[in-house]
């Protein structure tokens, strides 16, 4: 994440607070009693927005580690593409 550009980073940080937003909908309708449509309807939507922004992080490190490997090794830890690659799956 550290290479990501400016712009990716801004679109993955909203979906991560829209996320956040979201959950905090889901506590309030569990604490108030809310219906469970309601309440697994903002579970379903904090999922897909979680799946989104990570999906976008791990998009993001494939671009830089294939254009720029080595110097992706640097800055990601050793990241790998094969390391992406099981990320990835781990997202689905």
């Amino acid at each position: 994440m550290r290479e990501a550009d400016p712009e990716t980073q801004r679109r993955i940080v909203n979906r991560l607070k829209r996320a956040r937003g979201q959950l905090d909908s889901v506590i309030r309708a569990v604490e108030s009693g809310g219906g469970c449509r309601d309440v697994v309807t903002q579970l379903a939507a904090v999922s897909t927005a979680l799946d989104r922004a990570g999906f976008s992080v791990v998009s993001s490190a494939m671009e830089f580690c294939i254009t720029d490997p080595e110097r992706a090794a640097e800055t990601e830890d050793g990241l790998t593409v094969e390391e992406l690659e099981k990320l990835f799956l781990s997202l689905s």
